[in-house]
């Protein structure tokens, strides 16, 4: 008997060789999020030469050629060019490289030569730029992935570019910026199974045809506000399993025929623009578990019947306009883990009327609940104790509630849970912490807590990350915080003693301790802290700052000591913080010269050092600064004294020329804070105390436009110096209380943003600049208590100004003060205003009437009973009028 086998084949070595290459083109980065497994580290020619054998690597069983590469999640790290060895595997039918870390590079263009692929995907992999277009030559596709959740992957003309994917099955291009109308070509393509489209950047019409593709199960457009569409009340013919269109200008009703859709799994509509009734159809869907329909404009009655939906996991009813008692049939869904309430009126009366109804209930049934998310329902009503059966929450959200009284005992026996949001209630009592070892993210501010319950000087939550509780009635010393915490916020409260005890946490990236009665030095472990961005410890009694506080490297970027009893000088190594870009030490007894180190924070975007004791002038010949980016400089009420800092003033670049970004709306910062279960972002804004036409206003957010100046309330001397008319973005200068002198440069009518002007309070002289009649923005002009002299402007916006803008200036003259001798010695009657003119009736008396000369002009032309008086002093009168008909006309 003869015996045959056939031997499997071995892998081509020029295949095995340019796989080798390809792996030697990249290094293994292990720290990379979604790294998995490094695939490549098992290749090698020596021993299992044989590439068919290799971790990730499929071959045909009758060639041996490399048909199958799947390196996704392998912690790759490099880029990939167009002539990589990659492209010599010309046999390849699918190629996976997600999830690896292809470094901002471009896809290179070369995967059009894969004449024979099926499969490939390229998704989350840090590509950008534009989508090589010889990808489009791949007929055969069935499958196609290049969504970037992390890259910046551009598709300018997606239809021209998906028109040849005619056996398509699965597309997914989400997060691709495509910028171009929704291609319709898709609605052709009748093999396709799954389309997602999210956050494309897609506009135009949705074609209602999509929704009739014979195969499709999964639709996914989510995030394209301007794409605009409704849903068909045709007949569904289809599969779909998933249905996601949220955050997309779909309106009008959703049919009764959505409940056809029998093996739908997956509804996300939410924040669009459909407004009706819920149908009763949606109890068909038996095979929902995931249900969306937040943020939209629904009316009526929730549906009894959804109680039918007894696979849900998950669902969203927050923020519309619906009614009804849901708790009886709430109990049915019993593998409800998600459930989102807010914004709707259904359930505070319920809640408010049925208190100890909604306790048996959710004592009975709900105990599976993961998450309970209940904001903005107005409930007033304790929170019931029946939540201590909730044995598996991880999430608890009741903000903005009016909850009232105590925090019940039964809510701390609630140990898994992670997220306890109480924010903006009105509960009372002290906070009970000690239970929750698993809690990361904490907020019960703005609520009317006293005091923390057990060990309060010690928070032993080892994973605590976010700690919220401001704006409470915190009466007690700053407690001790576990290591992890990363946003602490204790502001607004009646916190007592030293800060020392914030030392030990370590991670601290935002300390907000603003409005207390703390005292005591700003201790030096602060600065120790190297991941400490932001930190607020304005309004306290704080009186010193430690000297060494700062070291090099060290991250602030907001540094706010406003309103404390701080003494002694400013710490120069304050300079180390090159971050820095607000930093405000105002009302405080500071006694120090100007810190000139300040040149060295180029990032800085607000000073402030206004009502303190600095003394000194602010230049010197070796002065140069560079504070390109300062949006605000307010060095008001202290003793700084010499001529007026025009290095100083020069550098303000931000302030002369429109910064070339996406300026943001309020001054502010972007803060991430990564934690174990997911990475958060908080905008800080820069709120500030600043003179504002005369008016101390504060500011919680700060326009980022905002350019203002203020050197008021010093000792300046010297004459205005013409290089401030550059600063053409200013909107406030204030130069108030100085000594300063000479005339007013009229270089100031540059500044056509200029929304007030205070030059009061100095000894200027000369004329008011007749050109300052162009700030037709100005709503604010002071230059009371000078030397000024001559005709004030007429016209614009000095038209409305009073007369305490032009106080105590006894050799001005002209509308708004009172009639004053000229140099002749003759009263001269002022020019009516135009509101004189224009009204029903004069403020001169009617014997008068007769003497008014010009069309619509209305000056005295010197007429006395009837007779012309020809002299010098007509003259001067004549030569007066034409004078100011030309300025009127």
């Amino acid at each position: 008997m003869i015996h045959t086998s056939l031997a499997k084949p071995l892998c081509h070595w020029d295949e095995s060789s340019a796989l080798m290459e390809f792996k030697r083109s990249f290094r293994i980065n292990r720290t990379y999020p979604d790294c998995v497994y490094p695939k490549v580290e098992s290749w090698s020619l020596d021993g299992h030469g044989d590439c068919c054998s290799w971790d990730g690597v499929e071959c045909d069983k009758a060639t041996g050629y490399v048909t199958s590469l799947d390196l996704s999640s392998s912690c790759l790290f490099g880029t990939i060019t167009s002539n990589t060895s990659l492209f010599r595997l010309l046999h390849l039918e699918s190629l996976n490289l997600a999830w690896n870390d292809f470094n901002s590079s471009s896809i290179p263009y070369g995967f059009g030569n894969f004449s024979r692929l099926h499969n490939l995907n390229l998704s989350n992999s840090k590509f950008s730029g534009k989508i090589p277009s010889d990808i489009s030559w791949l007929s055969r596709l069935i499958s196609l992935d290049l969504s970037s959740e992390w890259g910046f992957l551009e598709l300018p003309n997606v239809g021209n570019f998906v028109q040849n994917f005619t056996v398509l099955r699965e597309l997914d291009l989400s997060y691709v910026n495509m910028s171009s109308p929704f291609p319709h070509v898709l609605a052709n393509f009748s093999y396709l199974k799954s389309l997602k489209l999210a956050y494309t950047s897609l506009h135009g019409r949705f074609p209602v045809s999509i929704f009739q593709l014979p195969k499709l199960e999964v639709l996914e457009i989510k995030d394209n506000p301007n794409l605009s569409g409704f849903i068909p009340t045709l007949q569904w013919g289809n599969r779909l399993r998933s249905l996601s269109f949220g955050g997309v200008n779909f309106s009008g009703e959703i049919p009764v025929s959505i409940g056809n859709l029998v093996f739908l799994n997956k509804l996300s509509i939410s924040d669009c623009n459909f407004s009706g009734s819920l149908p009763t159809s949606l109890s068909n869907l038996s095979r929902l578990a995931y249900l969306d329909i937040s943020q939209n404009k629904f009316h009526g009655q929730i549906p009894a019947s959804l109680a039918n939906l007894t696979q849900l996991s998950s669902l969203d009813l927050s923020y519309n306009n619906l009614t009804g008692d849901i708790w009886h049939w709430l109990v049915n869904l019993s593998k409800l883990t998600q459930l989102f309430l807010s914004g709707n009126s259904s359930t505070s009366k319920v809640l408010q009327q049925k208190k100890g109804y909604v306790e048996i209930q959710l004592a009975a049934k709900l105990t599976v609940f993961v998450f309970l998310h209940s904001t903005d329902v107005q409930v007033s009503a304790p929170i019931p104790s029946s939540f201590k059966n909730l044995t598996r929450l991880v999430w608890l959200s009741l903000s903005n509630n009016n909850w009232q009284g105590e925090i019940p005992n039964s809510l701390w026996e609630l140990k898994d849970l992670e997220i306890l949001q109480l924010r903006g209630n009105n509960l009372s009592g002290t906070v009970d912490l000690h239970e929750f070892k698993n809690l990361w993210y904490m907020d019960l501010s703005h609520n009317s807590l006293t005091g923390f319950g057990g060990n309060q000087f010690n928070l032993s939550l080892p994973k605590l990350n976010h700690f919220d509780i401001g704006s409470n009635q915190l009466k007690t010393k700053l407690p001790s915080l576990p290591p992890s915490v990363a946003y602490c916020d204790i502001s607004n409260n009646f916190l007592f003693g030293d800060i020392q005890p914030i030392c030990r946490a370590r991670s601290l990236v935002v300390l907000n301790l603003s409005i207390n009665s703390l005292n005591g030095t700003i201790p030096s472990c602060l600065g120790n802290i190297k991941s400490l961005s932001i930190l607020d410890l304005g309004k306290n009694k704080l009186e010193g700052m430690s000297p060494h506080a700062y070291p090099k490297g060290c991250a602030l970027k907001m540094i706010d000591v406003t309103e404390n009893r701080l003494q002694g000088l400013v710490p120069r190594s304050l300079a180390n913080c090159k971050m820095l870009e607000y930093l405000n030490l105002g009302y405080n007894k500071i006694l120090d010269g100007f810190p000139l180190w300040v040149l060295e924070l180029t990032k800085l975007k607000a000073l402030i050092l206004n009502s303190n004791e600095f003394h000194g002038p602010i230049e010197t010949y070796r002065s140069q600064f560079n504070l390109s980016n300062l949006h605000i400089l307010d060095l008001s009420n202290n003793s700084f004294n010499g001529e007026l800092p025009t290095q100083l003033l020069l550098s303000l670049n931000a302030m002369r020329v429109p910064i070339v970004q996406d300026q943001l709306e309020y001054m502010n910062t972007l803060e991430v804070i990564p934690s174990s279960s997911l990475t958060l972002g908080y905008i800080f804004n820069y709120g500030m105390k600043l003179m504002n036409k005369g008016i101390e206003r504060e500011y919680s957010k700060v326009p980022f436009a905002l350019m203002h100046i203020n050197l008021s309330h010093n000792k300046f001397k010297g004459h205005i110096p013409h290089l401030i008319g550059d600063l053409k973005l200013l909107l406030f200068l204030n130069l108030s209380s100085n000594i300063l002198t000479g005339c007013i440069p009229p270089s100031l009518a540059n500044l056509t943003k200029l929304e007030s002007l205070d030059l009061s309070q100095n000894n200027l002289s000369g004329e008011i600049p007749q050109q300052l009649v162009q700030l037709t923005f100005l709503s604010s002009f002071n230059v009371s208590h000078n030397q000024l002299v001559g005709l004030i402007p007429h016209g614009s916006q000095f038209n409305t100004f009073g007369i305490d803008s032009f106080a105590t200036n006894e050799k001005l003259y002209g509308r708004p003060l009172p009639n004053k001798c000229t140099k002749f010695g003759d009263n001269i009657p002022l020019p009516p205003s135009p509101q004189e003119e224009t009204g029903k009736e004069s403020s001169f008396n009617l014997d008068w009437k007769f003497v008014l000369i010009g069309t619509g002009v209305g000056f005295l032309i010197g007429v006395l009973l009837g007779n012309l008086i020809i002299d010098e002093k007509s003259k001067w009168f004549l030569h007066y009028s034409q004078r100011m008909e030309k300025r009127w006309k």
